[in-house]
């Protein structure tokens, strides 16, 4: 059974200070999101691990995209296998194919900066 609980998945997560995957993961955190992070290298930013392989999370609400098109493939059965309510495709990450995959399986696409989501409380 899902609980309430507001989780964040980041997927393409770095553990580079300039990219926007790290600066999300770091607002996620100062508005008091649980969040969790896939990369291609292990560490942390803040207090958020870096896993380097598809965890089996419970509870993920949102999952938000940091990933090119041709890399989400790998990517597709687990996140819907995570039954998030909605998936955020960030600016670069956009992908019609797997919009109508998600769409069928009732899981809200949203085309959206996570950033500005969160800088205007509509996360």
């Amino acid at each position: 059974m899902k609980s309430n609980k507001n989780e964040t998945l980041v997927i393409g997560a770095s553990l580079k200070p300039n990219r926007y995957s790290y600066i999300a993961i770091k607002r996620l955190r100062e508005k008091q999101q649980i969040t969790k992070a896939i990369g291609l290298r292990k560490g942390k930013v803040g207090d958020v691990e870096i896993e380097t392989e598809m965890k089996d999370f419970q509870h993920i609400e949102t999952v938000t995209l940091y990933l090119n098109p041709n890399r989400q493939v790998d990517y597709y059965d687990y996140i819907i296998s995570l039954e998030p309510k909605r998936v955020i495709f960030n600016p670069g990450t956009e992908n019609p194919d797997f919009y109508k995959k998600l769409r069928n399986h009732n899981i809200q696409v949203e085309v959206a900066c996570t950033l500005v989501l969160l800088s205007t409380n509509q996360y």
